[in-house]
């Protein structure tokens, strides 16, 4: 961590005593030294000239010892704090006057995340009120050096002080005590200095091939705010269902769905939680439900077959339906990021795709040159949505296997991949995404597809595997990329897909990603091997 340690001393202390004295946080932190001595510990010296006492003078009472406290150790959380500063003290743990106040500039900033934290630690909230002892003071520091998302909690003279550069890093200090106060009662006296390794980490859903009500995903939003997740991805789009309400294109949307309304109380739900819901519209293939709709645009090959899921990108008028969803959604999805998906586009499938489909080859020519083939035109229609999206200011995302080698024409360089696999056809191996120079999420479907009814030879992750074998270096199968790429990936989430909707019920999707959404929240907030043992992690997890 960047911010200098301060040491106070009071008193010499011996070298070798210091040594022994110093305590790690968990996993892998480094620790300041010791604090000073209480006044009456064991120990110390104090040199002072005594006066003769005439002998009728009455006998000075015996002082009573001040107490004495242990060096403190880092609090148990989930993510672990990377960083602990031990101190001697008493720590704090919530008494029926304590109150969480908010600075008198920073209660516009910061007093939703303060009622909140005062509901959760049933005391008081005191707007712009000063701070006095047993209380807990948040506040806002710009210049503070942590990066976003970091934040400082001070734990010393019976108060704790939560300081951050922005108010997502004062949040994440709100979980940590939250958590030190629900597993051990209270909070241990010291500083804990703590930022995320990664900008994105969080949970993928699919909703369109499962309908998950709207009370379920506001859980598991509150579920990953205390995890330290910032991303909620929603796949509401597929070849089963179209799950979100439509007023431009009604005719496509399934039952049930989720009502705009909803989708504005999640994402107001999300804000608060300092949690972005990324929505994904996918095409040109997974568009299922809306070719029901619309037939006109399925597309055929030679034989006139339909292709699963997959519009014609030679016909205009798909390019419209799609451009029109897109700019019907994006104001009800204020976050910064929108997925525009590009997998598994069913005509690259063939084997000759300029044959099988030849009016897309024509498409491919007339647009970019007699060497041109489908999978430009595949390109093309990626670009073209990226287009449409890219004024909102969101950051971009496409699936990898949408991001194809060899064609005349790119993906747009500003288009985040989004790697799950290399297996799908198009797919390559990570490292030809990262020499190119392109920012990766990692979405491996070797650890962190929880797919339901375990199809395809899938089987759901366990919190153990991604705990002991997973980090966000490992892109794919289970080899990790050299770590001098590790600046290009962005963080990663879980994800789960409703492939076998009926497999498992909401209750059930929600226990079972329950401990790999905890281990994944550890890897991405630091990429380092845990100190905690796989049993004892699991053990914190169930107790919080």
């Amino acid at each position: 961590m960047s911010t200098p340690r301060r040491h106070t001393r009071v008193r010499t202390i011996a070298t070798a005593t210091v040594a022994a004295l110093v305590t790690l946080a968990l996993p892998g932190c480094t620790a300041a030294s010791d604090e000073a001595r209480a006044p009456g510990d064991p120990g110390s010296s104090t040199t002072s000239a005594t006066a003769a006492v005439p002998a009728e003078a009455a006998p000075t009472p015996t002082p009573t010892p001040s107490p004495t406290y242990p060096l403190s150790t880092a609090p148990r959380t989930i993510p672990a704090v990377r960083e602990h500063v031990p101190a001697r003290g008493p720590g704090w743990k919530p008494t029926p006057e304590a109150r969480v106040v908010v600075s008198p500039d920073d209660t516009a900033a910061l007093s939703d995340e303060a009622k909140l934290l005062a509901g959760e630690l049933r005391i008081g909230y005191g707007a712009s009120a000063a701070p006095r002892a047993g209380d807990v003071e948040l506040s806002l520091d710009a210049g503070a050096s942590g990066g976003p998302e970091s934040y400082t909690m001070d734990v010393k003279d019976g108060r704790v002080r939560i300081n951050g550069p922005d108010q997502a890093g004062v949040f994440y200090g709100t979980r940590t005590l939250k958590q030190a106060v629900k597993g051990a009662g209270s909070a241990p006296e010291g500083t804990v200095r703590d930022a995320p390794a990664k900008p994105q980490r969080g949970l993928n859903l699919d909703i369109a091939r499962k309908h998950f009500s709207p009370d379920w995903i506001e859980d598991r939003l509150r579920e990953m705010a205390d995890l330290k997740l910032n991303q909620l991805g929603l796949h509401f789009s597929d070849d089963q269902a179209f799950r979100i309400q439509s007023d431009t294109h009604p005719e496509i949307v399934s039952t049930p769905h989720l009502t705009k309304a909803q989708v504005r109380e999640i994402n107001a739900l999300a804000a608060r939680l300092h949690i972005t819901v990324v929505p994904e519209i996918d095409s040109p293939g997974h568009l299922g439900a809306v070719l029901r709709a619309h037939p006109d645009l399925q597309l055929r090959d030679t034989q006139g077959r339909a292709v699963k899921g997959a519009v014609d990108i030679s016909n205009p008028a798909s390019a419209k339906l799609v451009d029109e969803l897109l700019r019907e959604y994006l104001p009800l999805f204020p976050g910064g990021a929108w997925h525009l998906g590009a997998d598994e586009y069913q005509a690259l499938v063939y084997r000759d795709p300029q044959a099988s489909f030849p009016q897309l080859a024509r498409a491919a020519q007339q647009r970019y040159g007699p060497s041109a083939r489908v999978q430009d035109l595949a390109t093309g229609w990626l670009n073209d949505r990226a287009a449409v999206v890219r004024p909102s200011g969101k950051a971009l995302k496409a699936w990898n296997d949408g991001f194809f080698a060899g064609g005349v024409t790119n993906a747009a360089k500003d288009i985040q991949v989004e790697y799950w696999t290399g297996k799908e056809n198009g797919a390559r191996p990570p490292l030809e995404y990262l020499r190119e120079g392109r920012k990766l999420v990692n979405l491996n479907d070797e650890f962190l597809y929880y797919v339901l009814g375990e199809p395809n030879q899938f089987t759901y992750p366990t919190g153990k595997r991604i705990y002991e074998q997973w980090t966000p270096l490992v892109l794919r199968g289970t080899t990790p990329v050299p770590a001098s790429y590790g600046p290009q990936i962005l963080g990663g989430r879980l994800a789960v897909w409703s492939d076998l909707a009926g497999a498992q019920t909401q209750a059930q999707v929600a226990a079972g990603i329950q401990a790999p959404l905890a281990a994944l929240s550890q890897k991405v907030w630091d990429a380092r091997t845990p100190q905690l043992p796989w049993p004892d992690f699991k053990a914190l997890a169930d107790r919080l």
